[in-house]
């Protein structure tokens, strides 16, 4: 049996604060501010192994995924949200409703082997796509962690792409 994922989750998601997070993160100015404070917050994660983030306050719960760039073999890490499910992380590609896909999900795609920082812990992981049929069930459970997938997923016509994440 694969050995449970750490879950550290700071904040609260039923404050004040995350309702108003919850909101204006579902607004394209709140997915600007989101897209650019990125940065920061993955300074932040990687100085912590994703310990702390600068969504935390609200409850969010984040990662850092490592995946291998498919065209340049460079390393290229992201911050995103998950669905912690015991041995199995889920990620999606909602790249907040732009029309393209996030580089990331291409990396996986082209090497599926990645590691994973969350909870002070760099985890290596395997990531393998989730089938369209199994999609609807977790994007409910992203947009109960922040309503702002819902607006992701209307302002876009492409298959969001999802990943299951795995010990490797």
């Amino acid at each position: 049996m694969t050995s449970q994922f750490p879950d550290r989750q700071w904040g609260s998601r039923t404050g004040l604060l995350y309702r108003a997070a919850n909101r204006f993160g579902a607004t394209k100015p709140g997915s600007w501010l989101i897209r650019t404070a990125t940065p920061l917050d993955r300074a932040l994660l990687e100085r912590t192994d994703a310990k702390y983030t600068v969504l935390g306050p609200i409850g969010a719960p984040v990662i850092l995924l490592t995946t291998t760039g498919r065209k340049s073999g460079a390393q290229r890490t992201q911050p995103l949200l998950y669905v912690h499910d015991g041995d199995t992380l889920y990620v999606v590609g909602s790249n907040f409703g732009q029309d393209h896909h996030p580089a990331w999900t291409g990396n996986l795609l082209a090497n599926p082997s990645a590691t994973v920082a969350i909870a002070g812990e760099r985890i290596p992981v395997v990531a393998t796509a989730v089938p369209d049929a199994d999609k609807e069930a977790l994007y409910t459970r992203f947009i109960e962690i922040t309503g702002a997938y819902a607006a992701y997923r209307d302002r876009t016509t492409r298959n969001l792409r999802m990943f299951a994440l795995r010990r490797a």
